[in-house]
């Protein structure tokens, strides 16, 4: 029996796919539990429309950050944090100052997570970090760290 997941089930797909079942996992698990529709002519129809919409989504997505990525390149990101007299910081910057820091400069609210640092900046001067903007994009960031 052909049916299309609501939810992940594992060992049979994600949300979305049209899968073959048995009849009996079908009927006496997947469909009391709503993991799952029956696939008819009209839910076929809409399962459809539901993947030509979430592939132009993904597109436009992707797009989005390709061009988030190209106006990144030029960024120079202020954080200020206070420092010893060797340019050592008292404490670290962290993804989250960047983040911050990019909110209030550049009006950009990109997740602290999406932000990839090695390991916390703890000296004075210029670093560049990693920014994953999306699936296989990624862009390149200048920060500048000073008191």
């Amino acid at each position: 029996m052909k049916v299309i997941l609501q939810e992940d089930v594992a060992g049979q797909g994600k949300r979305g796919d049209l899968v073959e079942v048995s009849e009996g996992y079908a009927r006496n698990y997947l469909l009391p539990r709503k993991l799952a529709t029956k696939a008819t002519p009209d839910a076929l129809n809409a399962y459809k429309q539901q993947e030509r919409a979430r592939q132009d989504g993904a597109v436009r997505a992707k797009e989005r950050a390709q061009d988030l990525a190209e106006r990144m390149k030029d960024m120079v990101v202020h954080v200020h944090a206070k420092a010893g007299s060797q340019g050592r910081l008292f404490g670290a910057v962290t993804a989250a100052h960047v983040a911050d820091a990019l909110k209030e400069q550049y009006r950009l609210e990109i997740d602290k997570h999406k932000l990839v640092l090695e390991e916390p900046i703890k000296h004075c001067g210029r670093h560049e970090i990693k920014v994953k903007l999306g699936s296989e994009i990624s862009a390149r960031l200048q920060v500048e760290v000073g008191e």
